[in-house]
């Protein structure tokens, strides 16, 4: 009797099967969500246009566009007024209920320094250690702009948040510069109650200024340990004066 012939399975093994290939707009996708993640493009910061994108990236505008969609979608991304497109994050909503706890009781004010402190001591720190020349650069023009309006009697609270917010940056954690867009708004009103209402005098900006200086150099001389300190140094100072507001309130108060 001649030998059975083995006839081909017609169900192919699962390891043998085609693997679908990923369509161009995940792929762009997924690369402009490795940017946002890289912190390359930072809360609030406007995209290059779709057609800059597709150049970049090899693709139609149809893929960008698609992509950018799916980025809306998952809510990192939505569109400008006027034409396209930036990183966002909740900050809106988180910001007013923020805002909304601070201007019900000031005392809460306190307690978000502390916790201002605790991030920014662990950013100072990353910034020492990964800051760029250009980020360097940048906290430099801070500084002496800095100077020279306090040398004129004024201290602009936008000089203060763009430190600040040049740390985040120069962290080089795309983590912590989502962090702090979620804190900016609040961080404008902390800033402007330090300015106008617990550091008003020419001491006290002479004061931040030393702080300041003193971080930018720990920075700039890729010393973590001494910026570190450096911004213990000035958010304690910080907190040291709004808990004593709180006592000197609280002993103001009938039966205090």
């Amino acid at each position: 009797m001649p030998a059975k012939m083995n006839t081909p399975s017609t169900t192919a093994s699962p390891s043998s099967r085609p693997v679908p290939c990923q369509r161009v707009s995940d792929r762009v996708a997924d690369r402009l969500l490795a940017r946002i993640a890289s912190g390359e493009w930072a809360p609030g910061q406007r995209l290059p246009g779709e057609r800059q994108l597709a150049e970049e990236m090899g693709v139609s505008r149809v893929s960008v566009r698609a992509a950018l969609q799916m980025l809306k979608t998952q809510g990192l991304v939505d569109a400008v007024q006027g034409g396209g497109t930036r990183v966002v994050s909740n900050a809106q909503r988180m910001d007013s209920g923020l805002a909304s706890l601070v201007r019900v009781n000031q005392d809460n004010l306190a307690d978000l320094a502390e916790i201002r402190g605790i991030l920014e001591v662990w950013a100072v720190r990353r910034a020492a250690e990964n800051a760029s020349p250009e980020a360097v650069a940048e906290l430099a023009e801070i500084m002496v702009a800095t100077e020279a309006d306090i040398n004129r009697g004024k201290h602009k609270t936008e000089n203060d948040i763009r430190f600040h917010l040049a740390i985040a940056k120069a962290s080089g954690s795309a983590i912590y510069m989502h962090v702090m867009g979620l804190f900016r708004g609040i961080l404008h009103e902390m800033l402007d109650y330090h300015r106008y209402e617990m550091f008003s005098s020419n001491e006290d900006d002479l004061t931040i200024l030393a702080h300041h200086r003193a971080i930018f150099e720990g920075i700039r001389g890729r010393d973590p340990h001494g910026a570190e300190r450096a911004m213990q140094t000035h958010l304690g100072w910080v907190v040291a004066r709004y808990r004593e507001r709180q006592r000197m309130r609280q002993t103001s108060l009938p039966g205090g």
